[in-house]
């Protein structure tokens, strides 16, 4: 142990002297969400541009995680992200790499592929610039795009397994003090406090105890933990073998789900590291102390999320939860005291022992401390991955970070928590984003989805849609969530058609509740929060849609037609080309006309329109 530190800190000296010989390093971003937009191909052809032009032993090219801004990727950084490129190689590639080695060479920066402010003329070099950037606190996020997430030298150059040094010459009980003191609460859904949880694992009755890894992402538009199990495994293994060693487990488990084979990779990769440099296996760091992880591929069912279904699941068996009178952490994995947390808090643990429990409590509000990532998706301008401090506000994000809505339209809602959290309304913008003030208006933090909705989202059908989700999801072990939920679903369905009746508000509001109290998981307990948030803040369109008959957003098909303005109508023919079915009449310059038997009621001419000449009837 004595000697531990140094070694770390050799390697760390060893890897850093050899990078000292590239004159330029370039980062390009090789997460999932890059990767679709063709950064592979970009790192392929500017490696070979490198090569030609005998650049190779001054220049570093190097894969990272996710960066964050999503929306504009393929992202390329060079240095220190003294300059950030977005969107390299959407247009034409050889032109894109082109430019890259005219800044390698001459130091040029490509205004082209700067990213640009909202007058679109303003043009920011550095990412610290950007004020999607600017405006984070990175700390989980913190080498996200900056290490390259396969070597895990350069992770330990960036100040990796530095805490886990300091952990094993520390006392167990003094460990889950620091995390009790540091205000920590689990990042994954319910915010339990993690200490808590940790020190109730330690004094269980039982052996062997086990430690988990939360990392099965179910909510649609939520890649968090998948861009953070992609770009820094170490850190998540870090934090766990920390844990484990506080509480006494020698086992761990990592629950990924089977839909994200390159955060498999990369963790796969990271353990086998790991175990190299004496990380995990037998008396790590001859410290007596043994650990070991193993990653298991979940078949992509949303409960199992769900504590105990996870369980069962690495157990073996079907996915399905279990009352909760007894905790997982007196009997869980196999009737053993287990201690479950997401990825995102296991991540959280190197920088609350290297820093000090201190500097995480000074971080975010008086009952939610340190930092949150969501995913930011839906109408925003910049969706992505924004990490930011507990206790700052909705408006902040959305229209800060995010960048406002997409086309310059009213903001309608926002819906945090994933498919089981709620739809907050524009009024409450102002409410700072933290566990408590989230609950109290109908919603949840959840694992950090975010999805922001303009006027042209239908808040029934949003309500509808989540359900529909919901009971495709659910296990049906019970008969509250099993009948419950679909059933709401069915209501929905029919004031969406036209055929709700008012009685259906109460039924609705009369079912969700009994769903909430009688469901056996969180799954069903939660599963009516979108639609008791809706029903809540706007019951008027809910009204609209059955004594109307009248969808206003303009969404439900059965309620709505499209027709055209002849006083607004120029003839530019935008509408009738970008029809998808071809059903707008009329020639260039005259006004037109939606034939309104073969109309699908799609909205694109709607969209497109730039005279408002399309009319919602």
């Amino acid at each position: 142990m004595r000697n531990s530190m140094a070694e770390i800190e050799r390697v760390a000296s060893e890897y850093a002297m050899r990078m000292k010989r590239f004159q330029k390093v370039i980062r390009i971003c090789t997460g999932t969400g890059c990767v679709s937009s063709g950064s592979l191909k970009v790192y392929d052809g500017l490696k070979k541009a490198i090569d030609s032009e005998g650049f190779t032993e001054k220049v570093l090219l190097k894969k990272t995680g996710c960066h964050g801004l999503c929306e504009r990727g393929p992202i390329v950084v060079f240095g220190n992200e003294e300059i950030l490129y977005q969107t390299v190689g959407k247009r034409k590639l050889e032109e894109d790499i082109n430019l890259l080695i005219s800044t390698i060479k001459y130091d040029r920066i490509a205004e082209n592929l700067l990213y640009r402010g909202d007058d679109r003329k303003q043009r920011y070099v550095s990412s610290h610039e950007i004020p999607f950037y600017a405006g984070q606190t990175r700390l989980v996020l913190s080498l996200n795009g900056i290490i390259d997430p396969e070597e895990i030298e350069d992770y330990i150059v960036h100040g990796g397994y530095r805490a886990l040094v300091k952990t094993l010459a520390m006392d167990r009980e003094e460990i889950i003090n620091w995390i009790e003191k540091s205000g920590l609460r689990g990042k994954g859904g319910g915010g339990f406090p993690t200490g808590l949880k940790w020190r109730s694992c330690k004094e269980a009755e039982g052996f062997p105890k086990y430690v988990l890894a939360n990392g099965d992402e179910g909510d649609p538009g939520a890649f968090m933990d998948r861009s953070l199990m992609e770009g820094n495994p170490h850190t998540i293994l870090e934090g766990m073998i920390i844990g484990a060693y506080a509480i006494g487990a020698n086992q761990g488990y990592i629950y990924v789900r089977d839909e994200y084979p390159l955060a498999v990779e990369r963790l796969t990769k990271a353990i086998g590291q790991a175990h190299e440099f004496g990380f995990l296996g037998k008396d790590i760091l001859h410290s007596a102390f043994d650990f070991d992880i193993e990653i298991f591929r979940g078949g992509g069912a949303f409960v199992c999320g769900e504590s105990t279904a996870l369980m069962t699941s690495i157990e073996g068996r079907a996915g399905e939860p279990r009352a909760k009178y007894i905790h997982t952490v007196e009997k869980g994995l196999w009737e053993k005291p287990t201690n479950l947390n997401n990825v995102e808090t296991w991540a959280s643990i190197p920088e609350i022992i290297n820093k000090g429990w201190e500097w995480f409590a000074s971080i975010g509000t008086e009952k939610s401390k340190g930092t949150k990532v969501f995913s930011l998706v839906g109408k925003v301008n910049n969706t992505g991955l924004v990490e930011v401090p507990m206790g700052m506000t909705l408006r902040e994000i959305i229209f800060g970070l995010g960048g406002g809505i997409q086309g310059d339209k009213k903001f309608k809602a926002v819906q945090t928590g994933g498919p089981s959290g709620g739809c907050i309304p524009e009024q409450y913008l102002d409410i700072p984003v933290d566990f408590d003030s989230l609950t109290g208006l109908g919603s949840m933090m959840g694992s950090g989805g975010m999805i922001v909705m303009d006027e042209r989202n239908c808040m029934v059908d949003v309500a509808r849609y989540f359900l529909k989700f919901l009971v495709e999801e659910s296990c049906g072990k019970c008969v509250p969530c099993r009948e419950g939920v679909r059933r709401m679903y069915e209501i929905l369905d029919l004031i969406c058609s036209g055929n709700g009746k008012e009685e259906d508000i109460a039924h609705l509001e009369e079912l969700g509740k009994a769903v909430q109290i009688a469901s056996l998981c969180g799954l069903g307990q939660s599963a009516p929060n979108p639609v008791l948030s809706t029903l809540k803040y706007f019951h008027d369109e809910y009204m609209a849609h059955i004594n109307e008959k009248k969808c206003p957003a303009g969404v439900c098909k059965e309620l709505i037609k499209f027709t055209i303005l002849p006083d607004k109508c120029t003839g530019c023919m935008r509408c009738a080309s970008e029809c998808p079915v071809k059903c707008i009449k009329g020639e260039k310059k005259q006004v037109h006309e939606i034939d309104q038997s073969y109309c699908v009621k799609c909205g694109t001419c709607y969209d497109v329109c730039r005279f408002e000449a399309v009319k919602i009837e």
